[in-house]
Formats: structure tokens, C-alpha cells, sequence
């Protein structure tokens, strides 16, 4: 079929579905999934097997609560390919995601795969208001990292002009928005705040540009950082979601016409929401860990995958697909601090409440005998340098006050002059923890 023939049905097939017909299409689909994965994959049927589950068990969604969970940890036990369930003459690409750990995570795609993969990223793009013929400047990483190639692909199949720039020269990436005009820009939100820095160093008027939106993804982020970036840059501001294990970009996409819930594309992934300690299935509505398995992948099949993200599920809005609520965080990057759960989005939500602190902050962790200690570093705006020495010292106070009023924690809050934090090309890194 010729991809620009029949956009519509391509991007959103079951657009105009009913929530049964969603609901009978993923149980036959999940049923192909299990029975893949089973069949092909030793881990999984040893996995399956060791519980007394068979993919015959399958009789309704709610039986998938039966069958075993998918960790990171799977996927490095099983290095590199595993987890693979076709021969590797049918893998046609291969990503990876850094080890922290040693190993990285590896994942992989036939020319299925690859295919699906553009199509649910042409269908976000076009969600959150792309359409064909616009240009679309992509700063995500490409290589292993699954951001860069992923809204690529997406991005052509829509019938977009792609700008493949990648991370990093930043007066480059500026030169080439201001000279090839892009109507959308591809990026992770911390760098996008490097970006606005750059053209308003360089003296340009962001509002004078002819950039619209920013579909920004891969790593957590506020509500307020968005008004910030929308502000600055005169642009419209939305999330896409994904994560390489699963897919790459584009699992699920905050649409122009609901903005604030992502929604995630069902017909491909199925969502559930589990307490993170129990491994208990949740109700829609209830927060908890946010679990995946894949619908159609043929290479990777992904079988109640825990992404460790924290969310929960809402009803659709114009769609029968379920939205989720915005990452609150991750369990595996939540902090204990002198007993108190804290995530780094928090601390980044108080700070953007000051009108003379910039986006930019950094949390740096010790131990003063056996008591947590933590200095949030955060940088005056470029605007309010001339702040006296008493009057920055009533912005550390007022910032102090409102992490211990908000979060429950002590802080000590250190000003940085403008633009003096490292910033990223890439995922950005807040948490500097020092207590061993």
C-alpha cells in the first residue's frame, strides 16, 4: 500500500473504534503475543512454565494478571539477544540503551517492527498537530539511543521534511533553526531549555521563528517546565512517551485536542498499573508502577514489562484508547530522604515557582554523621543578576520554605550565576548522590 494513500486509516486505525472492539482486537492480539513469545523464546517458556501458566490460559484481558513479569534485568540475563524471537537474518536493526550496570539493554526490530514503529510515531506526530509538508528538526540522539532514528522514521512516514541535526552543537542547532525555519522541533525537554538559551544568547527573538510545536520525550518533566518552555520559545509544548524495551518514541502522545494525558496507542501496547511493591493489579484510576506487553512486536515481545514509571490510567478523550496521567516519576529513582520519598520532578516543580530562578537545578546528596544532608543548586535568571546580596538571600529562604512546605524535606539552597550549570545534550542529570 502506498503510505500516503489512505493516511488516516494508517496513522489511527481504530480511531472510530468502540471500547469493545478495542478491548476484542487486543485479547486476540495478546493471545499471538503470549503464544510468540512462548514458542520462541526458552527464557519465557521456562518462565511460563515455572508458574504453571500456558498462553491457553488466556481466556479474558484480566487473565493476563496470571503471567510472569518482564524486567531490565531479563534482558541483561539474556544479553545481547536472548529475549530474541526470530532468527537474527530477520532482525534488521538493533538498538541499545546505556548500562549503568556494565551491560546495556539490547533491543530489536524486523522490517515489521520497523514498520509499526513509524506508523505509531507518524500517528503521534500527526496526534499533536503535524502534518504533511512540515519541517521537523529532530535533537534527539541517533545511534543505539532509540530517539533520534525512532521520530526519524515517523516523521518521514507523515510526509515531513526531517532535519536530522542530533544532539549537541548547539550554536549549530540554533543556526539551522533560525536558516531552515522548522515548523516542529523533536527533542528531550532539558535540552530544548540549552536550545532557548543559545538563541536568546544569540541575541535572536524566539516568537520571530517559525517553530510551532515541540514534541518532547525521554525524560520526566513538569507541568511548569512546560509553561516555561512555551513562554520562552512562543511554542506549543507536548509529550510523547516511550521507552526502547517497549518500542522506542511514540508508545503514547499527548494530542493537541487533550492536552495534558497522554494517549497511549492500545492497539499496540497494552497497559496496566501495578503496586510497585506487591505486583497487584490496580483499577484505572488508582496510581502505581505502569507495566507494559507488546501487542505485535515479532522481534522483542515484551510480556508485563515494568517500566518503573508512576502514573495511572484515565478513560480516552475522543479515542477508546486510555490516556495516562503524566510520569510523577520513577520508582527507581525515588529518593529517601530522611525517611521522606522524594522525586526530583517535586523539587523541579518548586523551583520554577520563582520568577528569578531559571529552569536549571542540580540536588547534591551527602551525609553529615548519620543524617541526610541536601543543597539544591540553582541558577538566577540571567534578568535578575543584580539582585542584592539580601534580596538573593529571600529567594534561597522562600525556595526553602516551599520544598519543606511541599516535599517534607530540610534543604540548603545555593544561587548560581546564569548559565554556570552544566547543561545537557541530552537526558538531563539533577541528583548528584554522594552518601555511598
Amino acid at each position: 500500500m502506498n503510505m500516503y494513500l489512505d493516511r488516516e486509516a494508517l496513522l489511527d486505525p481504530l480511531q472510530h473504534a468502540s471500547v469493545d472492539q478495542l478491548r476484542s482486537h487486543q485479547l486476540e492480539r495478546l493471545r499471538w503475543s503470549l503464544n510468540h513469545a512462548y514458542q520462541n523464546v526458552p527464557a519465557y517458556r521456562a518462565r511460563f512454565d515455572a508458574l504453571g501458566v500456558h498462553p491457553d490460559d488466556l481466556k479474558s484481558l484480566e487473565d493476563l494478571s496470571k503471567f510472569p513479569f518482564t524486567g531490565k534485568a531479563d534482558l541483561r540475563d539474556n544479553y545481547p539477544y536472548g529475549l530474541f524471537a526470530v532468527p537474527m537474518d530477520e532482525v534488521v536493526r538493533l538498538h541499545a540503551s546505556s548500562g549503568t550496570t556494565g551491560k546495556p539493554t539490547v533491543v530489536g526490530y524486523t522490517q515489521n517492527d520497523i514498520d509499526t514503529w513509524a506508523n505509531i510515531v507518524a500517528r503521534s506526530i500527526h496526534a499533536a498537530g503535524g502534518r504533511k509538508g512540515d519541517k521537523v528538526h529532530i535533537s534527539y540522539g541517533y545511534g543505539l539511543f532509540t530517539g533520534g532514528l525512532g521520530a526519524h522514521y515517523g516523521a518521514e512516514r507523515l510526509g515531513c521534511t526531517v532535519i536530522p541535526m542530533s544532539g549537541g552543537q548547539t550554536e549549530k542547532q540554533v543556526q539551522l533553526i533560525r536558516d531552515f525555519q522548522p515548523d516542529i522541533i523533536m527533542v528531550t525537554p532539558s535540552y530544548m531549555l540549552n536550545i532557548a538559551d543559545e538563541i536568546e544568547r544569540q541575541g535572536i527573538d524566539p516568537h520571530s521563528l517559525k517553530l510551532r510545536l515541540g514534541i518532547f520525550g525521554a525524560e520526566p518533566w513538569t507541568d511548569e517546565l512546560r509553561g516555561a518552555i512555551e513562554q520562552r520559545m512562543g511554542i506549543s509544548a507536548l509529550d510523547i512517551y516511550g521507552l526502547s524495551e517497549i518500542m522506542g518514541p511514540g508508545v503514547a502522545m499527548e494530542c493537541a485536542d487533550s492536552k495534558g494525558h497522554p494517549t497511549i496507542w492500545e492497539d499496540h501496547f497494552y497497559p496496566e498499573i501495578i503496586n510497585p511493591l506487591t505486583g497487584e493489579v490496580l483499577p484505572d484510576g488508582e496510581f502505581g508502577e505502569l507495566v507494559f506487553t507488546s501487542l505485535s512486536k515479532e522481534a522483542l515481545p515484551m510480556i508485563r514489562y515494568r517500566t518503573r514509571d508512576l502514573t495511572r490510567l484515565l478513560p480516552g478523550a475522543g479515542r477508546p484508547m486510555r490516556r495516562m496521567d503524566k510520569i510523577t516519576g520513577r520508582s527507581d529513582d525515588m529518593l529517601i530522604i530522611r525517611g521522606v520519598n522524594v522525586f526530583p520532578t517535586q523539587v523541579e516543580e518548586q523551583v520554577l515557582k520563582s520568577k528569578a530562578l531559571c529552569e536549571c537545578y542540580e540536588m547534591h546528596l551527602s551525609r553529615d554523621g548519620n543524617l541526610d544532608t541536601v543543597e539544591v543548586h540553582v541558577e538566577l535568571k540571567a534578568d535578575h543578576q543584580h539582585l542584592t546580596a539580601a534580596e538573593q538571600q529571600a529567594v534561597c529562604g522562600e525556595l526553602s520554605k516551599q520544598i519543606k512546605t511541599y516535599i517534607g524535606i530540610s534543604t540548603r539552597v545555593v544561587l548560581q550565576p546564569a548559565f554556570s550549570l552544566k547543561r545537557s545534550e541530552g537526558k538531563a542529570c539533577h541528583v548528584f548522590d554522594k552518601r555511598g
